[in-house]
C-alpha cells in the first residue's frame, strides 16, 4: 500500500479545492491517505479579516472555483469575509476533526467536508464551537459533538501534539502553506491536486521502470 499524507488547515480555501481529489483518493486501490492538520491558521496564526485580506481571499477563491468548480457563495462572502469582528482562527475547527480522527478516523473527511460546506457555501461562522457541534450533531457524531462542546485537556493536547508534528513534518520536507501532499516520505507539488486526477495518480504511483 502508498501511504499519502494529506497536510491540510479547515480553514484554507486551497485546501477546500483540494477536497473532491482527497474524496477520490481515499476510493483509490492501493492508497491508504491520512488527513493531518497544521494549525496553520490557529492560535499564534489567526488573523484578523480586515478590508484588504477579505479582498485577497475572494479573489483567491474565484480562481479555486475556476480550477476545481467548488462553491464559493455570496453568503460566505457577505457573512464571513464581510465579519469585522471574527478573527479567521481554525483552533475550534482543528479540535473538532482532531475529536473524530481520535473517535473514528474513517469519519474524519466527512467531518472536513461537511465545515468547509458550512462555511463557502452556507456562510456559517465555523470559528464558533456552537456551529460545530451542529454540524458534528448532523453527521451524526453526537457523542463527539459532545466532547468538542468543552473539549477536555486531553483532548486540547492531542490537537496541540498533532499540529506541532505536522508542523515540523512540512518543514522538514521544506513545503510552505497548505495543503502539502506527500507520499511515502515523498513531497509532491500540490498543484497535482487540481490537475488531471490520472496525472497525479501516475505521480503518486509511478510506473515501474521496465528493461530494454
Amino acid at each position: 500500500m502508498t501511504h499519502v499524507t494529506v497536510y491540510f488547515d479547515p480553514l484554507c480555501g486551497w485546501c477546500y479545492g483540494a477536497t473532491p481529489t482527497i474524496r477520490r483518493l481515499v476510493a483509490q486501490p492501493g492508497l491508504t491517505v491520512e488527513l493531518v492538520p497544521t494549525g496553520l491558521f490557529a492560535g499564534a496564526g489567526a488573523r484578523t479579516m480586515d478590508d484588504r485580506m477579505a479582498a485577497h481571499a475572494w479573489t483567491a477563491d474565484q480562481r479555486i472555483a475556476q480550477l476545481t468548480g467548488q462553491p464559493f457563495s455570496e453568503r460566505y462572502r457577505d457573512q464571513v469575509l464581510a465579519d469585522r469582528h471574527t478573527k479567521l482562527d481554525s483552533r475550534p475547527a482543528t479540535i473538532a476533526v482532531t475529536a473524530v480522527a481520535l473517535a473514528d478516523p474513517a469519519r474524519e473527511l466527512d467531518a472536513l467536508e461537511a465545515i468547509q460546506a458550512a462555511r463557502y457555501v452556507a456562510g456559517r461562522d465555523v470559528t464558533a464551537t456552537a456551529v460545530l457541534v451542529d454540524i458534528l450533531d448532523t453527521l451524526g457524531l453526537p457523542a463527539v459533538a459532545a466532547r468538542i462542546a468543552t473539549p477536555d485537556v486531553a483532548l486540547v493536547a492531542a490537537t496541540e501534539t498533532r499540529t506541532t508534528a505536522a508542523r515540523r513534518a512540512v518543514h522538514a520536507l521544506g513545503a510552505t502553506g497548505v495543503p502539502t501532499l506527500v507520499v511515502d516520505g515523498r513531497l509532491i507539488a500540490s498543484d497535482g491536486l487540481y490537475g488531471r486526477f490520472d496525472d497525479l495518480i501516475r505521480q503518486i504511483q509511478p510506473l515501474p521502470e521496465t528493461n530494454a
